[in-house]
């Protein structure tokens, strides 16, 4: 059904891509460095496969050869919703963290975790490490690491069965691929702006600059209302206590029609090859949208330079256009 579902959205949706969008039709997306190269990976439209690409520019990724990695199974787990998946090179291997469903219960959405030791993540062998174990057998999803004075963490988004919301996000140091040590809430929906459509905190991304720990993760539902908002704790800080964590009030980024970006969301970061950093999201190029708003396909995959302000936060530039890369 979620194929069908998937397909018929394609159909009914042309594609209405930004003029500079990097990638059309593709959602939540994630570009990691590793060297001289730039990995690329995404939720495509059918939300049945995991691709990779592989370039020597960001504006490379765009015309790079796609590889698909990894399928869904015909049933069981990992057979239905594929979102989201983020590749990471971890103590000298290379590990996919990505959501799924089942066939039979797409919304029973878990996190799973793909393996290749091979040095060449495009021509080595995936294999299925399993899912990833944490505190409750909960919805959740959007797995992201990043390493930290040479430990592991690992921040991902999850339904707290003590609350209605629909997730908030936890931290936890990682022990191996698929097991984390105690989590640590470190935010959830409660001001206005992450609780439109639904109560959600999700797809983070972390940042490390000017002493200090950023986090970016999205809020709300998948349509004009997605936005970016902001969590940072100092570098020198225990990363695992709640109290070390603050948090913007107010999204950091978020719908501009006059710049045609509506429900900016699920960012991640990278630099490009003269050093600056980047800000890598999707985003629509209109409102409207008919029926479900994750049955329409064209969240865009966009890129825009982050900026600096004096105190040393990131500034989204909330008013400025995307970057057009040549």
């Amino acid at each position: 059904m979620t194929n069908y579902l998937a397909l018929l959205s394609l159909l009914c949706f042309p594609l209405f891509a930004a003029a500079d969008a990097l990638i059309p039709q593709r959602a939540d997306p994630w570009v990691l460095k590793v060297d001289n190269n730039y990995y690329f990976t995404a939720s495509v439209p059918e939300f049945n496969r995991i691709e990779l690409r592989r370039a020597e520019s960001v504006a490379g990724l765009a015309e790079a050869d796609v590889k698909t990695i990894w399928q869904q199974h015909e049933q069981g787990d990992m057979s239905a919703n594929i979102w989201a998946p983020e590749i990471h090179r971890i103590d000298g291997a290379w590990y996919i963290y990505f959501a799924a469903g089942r066939a039979d219960a797409p919304f029973n959405i878990r996190t799973y975790v793909l393996e290749n030791k091979s040095e060449d993540p495009l021509t080595g062998e995936w294999k299925e490490l399993g899912q990833l174990q944490t505190a409750w057998d909960t919805f959740n999803l959007d797995a992201t690491h990043f390493r930290h004075k040479g430990t592991n963490y690992l921040v991902w988004a999850q339904h707290h069965p003590k609350y209605d919301y629909n997730s908030a996000l936890f931290i936890a140091e990682l022990l191996s691929p698929t097991k984390v040590g105690p989590q640590i809430k470190i935010s959830e929906p409660e001001f206005e702006w992450e609780t439109k459509g639904y109560s959600v905190n999700e797809g983070a991304s972390a940042l490390i600059r000017n002493g200090r720990i950023f986090l970016s993760f999205s809020a709300s539902a998948t349509d004009e209302n997605y936005a970016i908002g902001l969590l940072w704790a100092d570098a020198d800080a225990d990363l695992l206590d709640a109290g070390n964590w603050q948090k913007s009030e107010e999204p950091v980024f978020y719908t501009n029609p006059e710049r045609k970006r509506y429900g900016p969301g699920h960012s991640s970061f990278t630099v490009d090859e003269k050093g600056r950093d980047l800000l890598i999201y999707h985003a629509r190029n209109y409102r409207e949208i008919k029926g479900n708003s994750l049955h329409d396909p064209n969240r865009n995959t966009r890129v825009r330079l982050l900026r600096w302000s004096d105190d040393g936060f990131p500034d989204f530039a909330q008013q400025e256009p995307d970057l057009k890369l040549e």
